[in-house]
């Protein structure tokens, strides 16, 4: 199906309940082919939209209404999504009374770390776990959605709606913040100058909107700057996911 534009979006998650919380909360912002700011950045919490939404197309048309942007209802978009969008392998084989023989340190553990989070460790970045830090709200959001509105595996680390109208990846902004690649890249992006500093000097209440930021960007880079990303290695299992980062952060 040929779609009228795509466009690309960074979600920062927020807890389930995040209404009130005033450090963390979802953060929606989107670019377009041309790094566009499109609409308004969005910060609160997403979970009414969520239970509203009755499709892929309606999530779609209502995460960029709440960006300030009319849909013609035939956009694609492309997400970033700051959060564990799977659960460990061996965790889930732990829950069927499957153990593993041998455990060793934290960031070795198959039940605490997926693949992604191992390998990312051996290369000097040390990503959350969803079963040992506190964001198992923020990952069951995250794969909520999922499975409700883009619930197939396209490749590893790549999920879709069964259209094809929605597509999403997991992002993560830290490394990406000390990216030489996409410092260079921050600076091609348009907004308007209200938005300026809000995105480039963000106050601690505005850093789910940078994070949101830096997600769009990866979502971006998926698709026009694909050199530029560490890729899923083959041994890694398709169900457990990718965590997309900039391949310049990594430690060789």
């Amino acid at each position: 199906m040929t779609w009228q534009k795509t466009l690309y979006m960074g979600w920062d998650v927020g807890g389930w309940n995040c209404d009130n919380n005033p450090a963390s909360r979802d953060a929606l912002v989107v670019l377009d082919e041309a790094l566009q700011v499109v609409g308004t950045p969005w910060r609160g919490n997403l979970r009414v939209t969520l239970n509203a939404a009755t499709s892929s197309r309606d999530v779609i048309n209502r995460l960029l209404a709440l960006c300030q942007y009319v849909p013609s209802g035939n956009e694609r978009v492309a997400m970033a999504i700051d959060t564990p969008l799977a659960l460990p392998q061996a965790l889930l084989a732990l829950a069927r009374g499957e153990a593993v023989d041998t455990l060793g340190r934290s960031q070795e553990n198959p039940y605490l770390y997926r693949k992604t989070e191992r390998w990312l460790f051996d290369r000097g970045i040390a990503p959350l776990s969803p079963i040992k830090d506190m964001i198992g709200s923020q990952a069951t959001k995250g794969m909520h959605f999922l499975a409700r509105f883009a619930p197939r595996i396209t490749a590893c680390g790549q999920w879709q709606s069964v259209a094809g109208e929605l597509c999403a990846v997991e992002g993560y902004p830290s490394p990406a913040k000390r990216s030489a690649e996409f410092a260079a890249l921050r600076q091609r992006v348009h907004m308007p100058e209200t938005l300026n500093a809000m995105l480039h000097q963000p106050t601690p209440k505005q850093q789910d909107i940078h994070d949101a930021w830096h997600c769009a960007l990866l979502a971006w880079s998926l698709e026009h700057a694909k050199e530029s990303v560490a890729w899923p290695p083959t041994e890694v299992p398709a169900a457990e996911g990718w965590i997309f980062v900039p391949k310049d952060a990594l430690n060789s």
